[in-house]
């Protein structure tokens, strides 16, 4: 990455400097101290470094700390020019061009760092209760945590995504007595779901229990057995939950069972060793874990006077049981109610005696649907309750790419009808109009143009021979004529590995659709002004390799976000 080249030669020249004695009183620098930006005004340079905050070291002015370390850089590539306290870089054709060869020497693996520390991730999203269909914020999830899985992966470390089940609690009985109404009613009962508001929270009254009542008749004899109704519902709506992720593109290592765990012994074992350490104590007939000793701001219940245990009982477990398979980092997606979770969940890690920095916890906001410009409230409109609903109206392309737009920490206003346009409003039509773009452009690059009036036949511009050697040798005296129209496309191309890097580091996905948003522009501004396929043959060679670099990396990053990358729109 050239930023952290220019950084590097930066901090090795102020080092040269102070050695020198070039800088004022300054006796020491700290790494890590100094930013590489790009200009706000392109003229002065393609990236830019602001050194004045060592003026309160140096106890001279910024131009003359700016002079004293350009003349320590020694002979460069680039070129370097001082303005005020700004060291300003301006790339040399050949470091633009080495942007392309690298694209077109390591196609997919374009963007993948070399020698990080690599971890071993359990990524945890989405683990909804089966007791009924995705909502749209499930959605928000699936999307955003399969494509943190994918950016994670592609950046090198060994990710294991996982989906937990929660079908411990009296929710599965809930659903078992409700799927016994429905039951009932096939079989012509008289019998509906309490009026009484509170009652009727003891149940699931949705429609989506029908079919599943439905398909228990074909199955098995009526039964009122509330255990085996609970059951059969449960692993039905645990099929229909699996079957639109993998539709959804979402593709779990192991969905992990909150019943299993608790037969396992593993709860008990995690309690007991709580207990067995003095983490724990009595009051009002429960137990309480000391949390507040480990930075939560109070003590919790593990255990309710009734013997049960709570949720965080079962959490515990969890939490203990993924470090103990021998994950380096534990990342959650939550929802934002959770807030209050992480840090009880934290202290019972450290209480157990491991590292609780190994949790991470990303707290995620709603999504609210938008049409036409207004907001509708979920369940006021019938055809557009689930995640299912969503999907089947926009596609999957769509929906993954507007949920992965927003940063997680921020509420999503999904515009169904603007996600359904052919339009350069609709961000995902705009990106992936801008791959089809470049595809068309290649094709038309080697065949045969006709002409359906005189039905004569014109020559392709290039053989395929030609068009693999201009995308396999790139002449450099060749790509001088290409960088004076292309250099903003190239410096954003090259800007994609940082960006990888910046974004597998702060566990976010919004920035890779802002990119290839960004990516898009720059390419359809560019088409609009220069020709690829023109008279100039060295010009239309160095073009040629341009445009196949920006399909290569527009579908790098359209991978990641698992959105497809169409060759025809």
């Amino acid at each position: 990455m050239y930023k952290n080249l220019l950084l590097d030669d930066i901090e090795t020249a102020i080092l040269q400097a102070i050695e020198n004695k070039k800088l004022g009183n300054m006796e020491e620098y700290t790494k890590g101290s100094l930013v590489i930006e790009k200009p706000k005004n392109s003229d002065f340079g393609d990236f830019a470094v602001n050194v004045s905050s060592l003026a309160r070291q140096a106890r001279i002015a910024p131009p003359m700390i700016a002079n004293a370390i350009v003349e320590c850089l020694g002979d460069k590539e680039y070129e370097t020019s001082v303005v005020g306290g700004f060291i300003n870089f301006k790339l040399s054709e050949k470091m633009l061009t080495d942007v392309i060869v690298e694209i077109l020497n390591k196609k997919e693996n374009y963007g993948k760092p070399e020698n990080i520390e690599a971890e071993k991730i359990i990524l945890e999203y989405v683990s909804a209760n089966p007791t009924g269909p995705f909502h749209i914020g499930h959605g928000r999830w699936a999307a955003m945590g399969s494509a943190l899985a994918n950016l994670l992966k592609f950046y090198g470390h060994d990710v294991f995504q996982e989906f937990y089940i929660n079908d411990a609690g009296s929710q599965i009985q809930k659903l078992g007595r409700s799927l016994l109404i429905r039951v009932k009613q096939e079989l012509g009962e008289n019998i509906d779901f309490p009026e009484d508001e509170q009652e009727r929270k003891n149940y699931y009254p949705g429609e989506y229990l029908i079919p599943v009542a439905k398909d228990f008749l074909k199955e098995n004899q009526p039964t009122e057995d509330i255990q085996v109704l609970s059951d059969y519902a449960k692993k039905y709506m645990e099929n229909v939950q699996k079957e639109l992720l993998e539709k959804f593109r979402v593709h779990f290592d192991k969905f992990y069972s909150e019943l299993d765990l608790h037969n396992s012994g593993k709860v008990d074992a995690s309690y007991q060793k709580l207990q067995e350490s003095g983490k724990l104590y009595e009051k009002d007939g429960a137990m309480w874990f000391k949390s507040s000793e480990y930075g939560d701001d109070q003590d919790r219940v593990i255990k309710k006077a009734d013997g049960s245990n709570t949720y965080l009982t079962a959490d515990i477990a969890y939490h203990i049981d993924k470090l103990d398979r021998g994950f380096d980092r534990l990342i959650n997606i939550w929802g934002a109610d959770h807030h209050g979770y992480v840090p009880r969940v934290k202290a019972s890690i450290e209480a157990l005696g491991y590292d609780p920095n190994k949790l991470e916890v990303l707290l995620g906001q709603l999504v609210n649907l938008v049409i036409n410009g207004n907001e509708v409230r979920m369940g006021k409109r019938k055809n557009m309750v689930t995640l299912e609903d969503l999907i089947d109206e926009v596609g999957i392309d769509a929906t993954r790419f507007w949920m992965c737009m927003r940063n997680i920490d921020t509420t999503l206003d999904f515009d169904i009808e603007l996600a359904k346009t052919a339009s350069d409003e609709n961000p995902v039509f705009y990106v992936q109009y801008a791959h089809a773009r470049v595809c068309s452009i290649l094709r038309n690059l080697v065949n045969e143009k006709l002409n359906t009036e005189t039905g004569e036949k014109t020559p392709a511009p290039m053989t395929e021979e030609e068009f693999e050697n201009a995308i396999s040798n790139v002449d450099y005296e060749a790509m001088k004529k290409a960088i004076p129209t292309a250099k903003k496309l190239i410096l954003k191309l090259e800007e994609f590995k940082s960006m990888i890097e910046s974004s597998a580091k702060s566990r976010t996905v919004y920035t890779v659709c802002r990119y290839v948003q960004d990516l898009a522009g720059e390419f359809h501004s560019f088409y609009n002004s220069n020709r690829v396929i023109c008279d100039d043959n060295d010009l239309m060679k160095s073009r040629v390799a341009l445009v196949y670099s920006i399909k290569t990396v527009l579908k790098n990053a359209l991978d990641i976000l698992a959105v497809n990358a169409p060759e025809r729109m």
